[in-house]
């Protein structure tokens, strides 16, 4: 992939600002952004949530509304269009066949109602002239070129029966349908795991080679994108602060928030007591201190003399499926005679892909499923054959930070309300009065204020409504807590908050953590043990750093190759 420093961008804005509501109290959230794409080249975008990433391609594609936008470019060129001069028939056009975007959340994106070849066919029967059974034999292929199986099979399937990595090749296909000269992708491979992430990147670079697309990717992970870009623009607060090569943003970051994007992520190759964030680079408060290996062994000796807190002891899960006639019931096994033990002050990680069982198998330590065969053992007691009166006694001892902290707070309750909720009804505190100041404390040590109390979800960012979370997790004071895919979608730097935080805790408190993702390279980090699954089954299980370094297994190895380097 290279491109002609001579050539003229398909893409070219130049003193961008973008501003939302009425001139009289206009919020502006884009400042002066220059922006240029080249042809047959891939740029990425990278920068936290709320940097201006997404509006900026918004921009490109005319997806903006109208009302209530205001926009003003020394110049805003795309394919030699000005964009502030396209009416809204021009949009219409040209979308879909000569600029395109995949979206970052492909359920949301595709129609329910609708199967998967039918939308991508749709797209074709606007911008083309083909026949019914032409634009059929059309999907086919593009369902072929984006290797998704059964490409006949798939046309007739609807979003729902299909897995987010297929999903998000139906939209893969959708976007290159009519061949179009830019591609947008935006957050294109966000929450899927690493395997699949990096068959989407994969794809997307075999499709860029054939059709000489220019593709403009988005992205808040630095290191997911050094594989793909040929250079990489970085966007804080609305503006763009660096712009360079791929490998000399890596090699030679020369912005402070260049340097802490990349810092943040967790590294492979030797462990930080606590991962810098975006405060530490701008205050140049950064700390260095690293945990040696012998430290690590120190403190991993003490650990394992314990008792452990939690026994799984040859645990199945089965799923009954759809009754035919004149059949005997069949079942699908999700957890397979898993057996584990999980000590007082370990974090134990669960990885795996999704479907291999992870969740199911802290749904059921959480009592939140239950168990076909076998026995969890949470100090002794049996919680597989406990019944709800004494799974209400032991629920506070137990607690999950979700992964979505929106949709597991209500919105019409103040967060403050939230915390004190369930402290009530467990009895922690001695009063109304002391409980509200117990919350308070706490959203001050997840790093929030004690006015915060009284704001709603709906008030807080991605990453501060996690803090919520896990306060909610802290307050009941519990012996083990349950992290499912608690980090997974969340920007780089407030990952490495949260990661410092959950630490913090664990040191303080003596907290025990089951810490389920698809990304090992934040569980190689955070945990002392790592159990990999597959297909139900514990593939295997050892000390976090021996595990990476020496994989037993031809599954774990393909999911440490798969890891952004």
């Amino acid at each position: 992939m290279t491109r002609s420093s001579a050539s003229n961008p398909l893409v070219d804005l130049k003193g961008l600002n973008l501003s939302f509501g009425k001139s009289s109290a206009a919020n502006q959230v884009l400042f002066d952004v220059d922006l240029q794409l080249f042809e047959n080249e891939i740029l990425a975008v990278v920068g936290e949530s709320g940097s201006g990433k997404s509006v900026t391609s918004k921009v490109l594609m005319g997806l903006l509304p109208q009302d209530g936008t205001l926009i003003h470019a020394e110049k805003a060129l795309v394919l030699d269009k000005d964009l502030q001069k396209l009416e809204s028939g021009e949009w219409s056009r040209f979308r879909g066949s000569e600029i395109s975007m995949i979206f970052q959340e492909p359920m949301s994106s595709l129609n329910p109602t609708s199967s998967c070849g039918n939308q991508v066919a749709e797209i074709l029967e606007i911008h083309t002239k083909l026949t019914s059974e032409e634009r059929k034999e059309e999907v086919l292929k593009l369902f072929e070129k984006v290797r998704l199986p059964q490409p006949e099979v798939t046309y007739h399937k609807y979003p729902h029966n299909i897995s987010g990595g297929q999903m998000q090749r139906v939209m893969i296909a959708m976007a290159i349908a009519c061949k179009p000269k830019i591609l947008i992708a935006d957050e294109p491979t966000t929450a899927l795991d690493v395997t699949v992430q990096k068959e989407i990147i994969l794809l997307l670079q075999s499709l860029q080679q054939e059709y000489g697309m220019s593709i403009l990717f988005i992205s808040h992970d630095l290191s997911l994108v050094q594989s793909i870009a040929d250079r990489i623009a970085v966007m804080y607060q609305g503006r763009i602060v660096e712009t360079a090569a791929s490998q000399d943003i890596f090699s030679n970051p020369q912005n402070d928030y260049t340097k802490a994007l990349i810092a943040a992520r967790p590294e492979t190759d030797r462990r930080l007591k606590r991962l810098p964030t975006i405060k530490d680079f701008v205050s140049g408060e950064l700390n260095d201190d690293v945990e040696t290996h012998s430290e690590r062994i120190a403190r991993q000796e003490c650990l394992y003399k314990k008792q452990p807190i939690l026994k799984v002891e040859n645990v199945v899960k089965d799923y009954p499926l759809k009754k035919k006639l004149f059949r005997s019931r069949e079942y699908y096994r999700a957890v397979d005679d898993v057996s584990f033990d999980l000590f007082s002050g370990e974090s134990l990680g669960l990885v795996g892909e999704s479907g291999c069982g992870k969740s199911t198998l802290g749904n059921m330590i959480l009592g939140l499923t239950p168990v076909t065969q076998g026995k969890i053992l949470f100090n002794g007691v049996d919680l597989s054959r406990i019944d709800a009166a004494s799974w209400r006694q032991l629920r506070k001892r137990i607690q999950i930070i979700f992964q979505d902290p929106f949709a597991s707070l209500n919105p019409r309750i103040k967060i403050g309300e939230a915390i004190l909720e369930p402290m009530q009804w467990h009895g922690i505190g001695k009063n109304r009065k002391q409980r509200i100041q117990m919350v308070e404390q706490l959203l001050e040590r997840v790093g929030l204020t004690a006015s915060h109390y009284h704001r709603y979800p709906h008030e807080f960012s991605g990453g501060q409504r996690q803090r919520i979370g896990i306060a909610r997790a802290v307050a009941l004071q519990p012996d083990l807590i349950v992290c499912d895919e608690s980090v997974s979608a969340l920007d780089i730097s407030v990952q490495a908050q949260v990661l410092n935080l959950l630490n913090e805790f664990k040191e303080d408190l003596g907290f025990s953590y089951l810490f389920i993702s698809h990304d090992l390279a934040v569980v190689k980090y955070f945990c002392d043990r790592v159990i990999v699954m597959n297909k139900g089954q514990i593939e295997e299980i050892n000390e976090a750093d021996a595990l990476y370094q020496h994989p037993q297994k031809a599954y774990t190895k393909q999911l440490i190759e798969a890891i952004p380097k």
